[in-house]
């Protein structure tokens, strides 16, 4: 009897950070390359994929705006987040030296993660759609590059550590990001939460997140109305993100991330209270809270 592989979609090629955090979290699932995140995303909408592995938000870059576009129109849920520590690496050609290089292509997250170290080095920044893709042009002289603006051997990509093993490029630096520390946050999607996804039921002794999207009415403070029971009830609310409304100028959209499940009662409370003075609201998901937040103190 042939077993059907249990799929994660990322988006990227083989070698971007996308991929090393399928790697750490599915070690056992296969990882599928998407062209982008909406591609991802429909793979497990159309059970081509059991899960999809999406940044959403980096500790030096801020949020990936795409991402917060797309989590409205798809019905898939939160399963699970990872925070995965990201370690830039400067990538080149063998043989060819930091000093010798004059320009760099990444993803502009990543670009905007090294812009001092850049600056310093007097190193030219070109977007690409894709830190691992930068690196395998770079392999295979189809650089992101304006045509003559450098010769092929100064040019460089910042990419992962497995980029460079994958497409035998050399680390010229590693680390090469401004900030040490730098961390991407990613969430699991899939379309149900259940036991095979890896999500159990409410567990007292674990900490959870639950992701919430609402929209609130046209009345004079419908925010802080909307908000407020989350205060009373005693539930930390970590996260706020709004959302221009479609075709206007009104960001009466809003993303929250709270610590806590909703099978809590002072998050039922909460959630009761949010229901009555929103327009509309949905859950996400409500999932276990990653290690990285213990030492963050985040919940």
């Amino acid at each position: 009897m042939t077993t059907v592989p249990v799929l994660v979609a990322y988006q990227g090629v083989e070698g971007a950070y996308s991929h090393l955090s399928c790697n750490t979290v599915f070690p056992e699932y296969k990882s599928v390359a998407c062209e982008d995140f909406r591609t991802a995303i429909l793979m497990v909408e159309e059970d081509k994929a059991q899960f999809a592995m999406i940044p959403l938000e980096n500790s030096t870059a801020g949020r990936v705006e795409e991402i917060y576009r797309l989590l409205p129109k798809t019905h898939l849920q939160i399963v699970g987040e990872h925070f995965e520590p990201v370690n830039h690496c400067l990538l080149a050609l063998p043989g060819v030296a930091l000093e010798d290089i004059k320009t760099v292509s990444s993803h502009p997250q990543a670009l905007a993660q090294c812009f001092h170290r850049l600056n310093d080095h007097n190193i030219k920044a070109i977007a690409a759609t894709d830190t691992a893709l930068s690196a395998k042009q770079l392999a295979t002289q189809k650089p992101n590059l304006l045509e003559g603006e450098v010769s092929y051997r100064q040019q460089g990509a910042i990419a992962s550590t497995l980029a460079a093993e994958l497409y035998g490029l050399n680390v010229v630096a590693e680390n090469f990001q401004d900030v040490s520390g730098n961390t991407t946050r990613f969430i699991v999607l899939a379309k149900e939460a259940g036991l095979e996804a890896g999500i159990e039921e409410y567990d007292a002794q674990k900490d959870y997140i639950t992701s919430v999207l609402f929209t609130v009415r046209h009345i004079p403070a419908a925010l802080y109305k909307a908000l407020g029971g989350f205060a009373t009830n005693g539930v930390n609310m970590i996260k706020l993100e709004s959302y221009m409304d479609g075709g206007t100028m009104e960001a009466s959209h809003f993303h929250i991330d709270l610590s806590g499940h909703p099978n809590q009662q002072r998050m039922k409370n909460a959630l009761l209270e949010l229901e009555f003075f929103a327009k509309t609201v949905r859950i996400l998901g409500s999932y276990p809270a990653h290690k990285y937040r213990r030492k963050s103190d985040f919940v």
